[in-house]
């Protein structure tokens, strides 16, 4: 019996400090944790090809844009786009700390702004476009898609499913419906063109939750659906979970078919300090290690590849189209007439 062959998307996001206190830096971030991605190399030696989810408080600042480069010269590790919209320019006259920031707030007009500023950072960087994004909190919703495709991105790797939608006393979105989301790369089809979505894996605890979730009263499923994070989903997230649960959790997903493992971390949590849960080094050389073992670990269960994001977009040419309900925000809903599975359309 032939074993599977599996692609590791490894990725990080590479951003300003200080976020995993509640706290929303929108005027002065400081970005010294990039000084301590030379920690990713035990893992790059064994091959890993990272992708770079990078703020603009990252992609502007001279010491960080050092680090990137050598990552991507020295290792292969892709440059990618990652919004944190509280402090990526044209900035409000807010205050200077927020505790909430919910991207559902965002007009069009000022989501377009805030990626092109973005990007335009990214190309000053790179040379080149950057291609793939992913939004900052997980926190992208149905009506970003079509900017995205507008603005020349073709892959990301926002979607996190199996997590519902919560919304604040108003009753406004403080976090977008990626319930339903598909658990392996899908393309959003939008009028700019085809976005795969490479989404985090995720597995549920018992395959027959989510359909029993599903079944409950429009109220207790919604409240089902917002903490079920919490109780009845296991992701690839390495500081949320022991080894041992990602080796269980990774059986599953491949047991069900998946085939592109999506594993990602921050770049705070790679120095000492850098986040509440990472209050040393001794923390932090034990969380490598963790990384490193499952690394060691994958090659036991599959034929194992190390992409970048922008890898499995030239990889995977056929990929679904799903139909997404009208009321959730992991894709768009096809136009009227499109099938709803073929290739990803060839980028202009």
């Amino acid at each position: 019996m032939s074993r599977p062959i599996l692609w590791l998307a490894a990725s990080l996001d590479v951003e300003e400090e200080g976020l995993f206190g509640g706290r929303y830096d929108c005027r002065t971030p400081t970005v010294r944790n990039t000084s301590h991605l030379y920690r990713l190399a035990p893992l790059l030696e064994r091959g890993l090809r990272p992708t770079l989810f990078c703020a603009y408080s990252v992609l502007t600042d001279a010491a960080s844009r050092r680090e990137l480069a050598s990552l991507r010269d020295r290792h292969g590790a892709e440059i990618a786009a990652h919004l944190h919209h509280w402090n990526t320019p044209p900035l409000d006259n807010g205050p200077a700390t927020r505790h909430a920031v919910p991207a559902a707030a965002l007009d069009a007009q000022t989501f377009r702004a805030k990626m092109q500023r973005l990007l335009a950072a990214g190309k000053d960087f790179q040379g080149e476009a950057l291609r793939s994004f992913r939004m900052g909190r997980w926190d992208l919703h149905r009506h970003h898609w079509p900017v995205l495709a507008e603005l020349g991105l073709n892959c990301d790797a926002s979607v996190r499913p199996l997590h519902g939608a919560r919304c604040d006393a108003r009753g406004q979105r403080t976090r977008p419906d990626h319930f339903a989301a598909p658990r392996t790369p899908y393309a959003v089809r939008t009028d700019c063109g085809d976005i795969l979505e490479v989404p985090l894996s995720v597995v549920p605890l018992t395959a027959a939750l989510p359909a029993a979730i599903r079944r409950l009263p429009a109220g207790l499923r919604r409240r089902a659906e917002g903490g079920f994070p919490h109780w009845g989903a296991l992701s690839l997230l390495p500081v949320e979970h022991p080894l041992p649960v990602m080796r269980y959790m990774t059986r599953r997903f491949v047991a069900a078919g998946g085939r592109v493992l999506s594993l990602t971390w921050h770049s705070s949590e790679i120095m000492p300090g850098g986040a509440p849960h990472m209050p040393d080094e001794a923390h932090v050389a034990r969380f490598i290690t963790k990384i490193s073992r499952y690394l060691d670990w994958l090659p036991t269960i599959g034929e194992l590849r190390y992409l970048t994001m922008q890898d499995i977009r030239r990889e995977m040419r056929q990929v679904p189209v799903p139909v997404c309900p009208p009321d959730a925000d992991w894709s768009v809903a096809p136009h009227a007439g499109r099938p709803v599975s073929s290739g990803l359309q060839e980028d202009s």
